[in-house]
């Protein structure tokens, strides 16, 4: 009778035992949701709408490959319709109803700065822009960054590549053509400030807005500047307009483009006129023209290799210096959560220290004063020859 007891007992023991390690066992295997927003609508969808298959490729990648500490990542997605209102909208979004563990996004450096306060002040999520200008991390001024980190290069860092190349040109006056928004007047601000560290004098400075059409204008005010040279610094079509009006107006002097500018589109939309242009660029532009030594050709080519051929995203969305911001985002927050897991602070904390990651854009060395981690070396000078991309050795 005991015996029966007993085991009857154990029976009951065990069920129990087995109803409270059930959902223990089905907490451990719920995906960790990482939250991506980015302009899928709007002037900038032409980079947003990539950046978001291209986060979506990598998060396929990795769970193929067994996740992230045997998790599977889910990708909660949001759209910014290249809206800074909007931006902070879905950021609150994603964090307070998608409860994600970190964001990727958003696309233009005007959405980044809406979206900051919110993540520094309230949020406490880490979050991996994927935008071009430096406001975002600079501190001082723009306010801490303690949870705010970005993979493409900084303006500075993209300025300082520009700059050695053009004193190496021997050309000492250069002119300036910005784009009112936010990514052009940072960039106008780098262009001030580090001429004189180059022994170069801008000799004019004109602007205009990213939708603006013509900048006949502005050239011809430049043109009588005696400047040797001309740089534009903007994202978009508004790069193309500007090498279209170049040529219109038989201007001579060499055109230099950002970084923002390597991208099939930019040779589609100025045709002929593209033809001169000079900008700095990550690799992926010119990877087959890389020598095998460089540690980032492999990485690049396996990349393009599921972008184009893989996924076929190529054929509506061409590979450009965009291309891979969201594929390092997404390998950062990833190789952070391998290493300290989901918790906030240990997850930032992770992210800031990350050193020797080889990605697309760049090998990344982050610190606490520096959240993005890539210098000059990570970029290259190409220019457009017969409507090819060439890299200038």
């Amino acid at each position: 009778m005991k015996s029966g007891i007993s085991a009857r007992n154990v029976v009951l023991a065990l069920s129990a035992l087995l109803l409270v390690l059930a959902p223990l066992g089905a907490t451990a295997q719920e995906p960790i949701k990482i939250g991506a927003f980015f302009a899928l609508s709007g002037p900038a969808s032409s980079i947003g709408e990539p950046t978001r298959l291209v986060a979506q490729m990598v998060v396929d990648k990795i769970n193929k490959e067994g996740g992230v500490g045997g998790r599977q990542i889910k990708l909660e997605t949001g759209n910014t319709e290249s809206d800074p209102t909007k931006a902070l909208i879905e950021a609150k979004r994603l964090v307070e109803e998608g409860k994600v563990v970190a964001l990727i996004g958003p696309t233009r450096t005007d959405e980044g700065m809406a979206v900051k306060p919110y993540i520094e002040d309230t949020a406490h999520v880490p979050i991996v822009m994927t935008i071009g200008g430096d406001p975002v991390i600079a501190g001082g001024k723009f306010g801490p960054f303690k949870w705010t980190f970005k993979t493409p290069q900084r303006t500075s860092v993209a300025v300082k590549k520009l700059y050695e190349y053009i004193k190496s040109q021997g050309q000492k006056k250069i002119a300036l053509l910005t784009a009112t928004d936010g990514f052009g007047k940072d960039g106008q601000a780098w262009l001030d400030q580090l001429a004189p560290e180059f022994g170069i004098e801008i000799v004019a400075r004109e602007s205009f807005a990213a939708t603006d059409t013509d900048m006949t204008p502005q050239l011809l005010k430049i043109k009588g500047s005696g400047a040797q040279a001309l740089i534009c610094w903007t994202i978009g079509p508004a790069g193309a307009r500007v090498a279209k009006n170049v040529k219109q107006l038989g201007l001579t002097f060499p055109l230099y483009q950002c970084h923002g500018q390597p991208d099939p589109k930019y040779i589609e939309l100025a045709g002929e006129a593209a033809n001169g242009s000079i900008m700095p660029s990550t690799k992926v532009m010119v990877v087959d023209q890389l020598p095998d030594a460089d540690p980032q050709k492999k990485v690049i080519q396996e990349f393009i290799r599921l972008y184009k051929d893989e996924y076929k995203f190529d054929s509506q969305y061409p590979v450009n210096t965009h291309s891979g911001y969201a594929w390092d985002a997404i390998y950062l927050v990833a190789n952070a959560i391998r290493q300290a897991g989901t918790e906030p602070d240990k997850l930032r904390e992770a992210i800031e220290g990350t050193k020797g990651y080889i990605g697309v854009s760049g090998i990344y060395n982050l610190t606490p004063e520096d959240h993005n981690g890539l210098q000059t070396d990570s970029m290259v000078m190409v220019k457009v020859e017969n409507g090819k991309w060439v890299l200038l050795k």
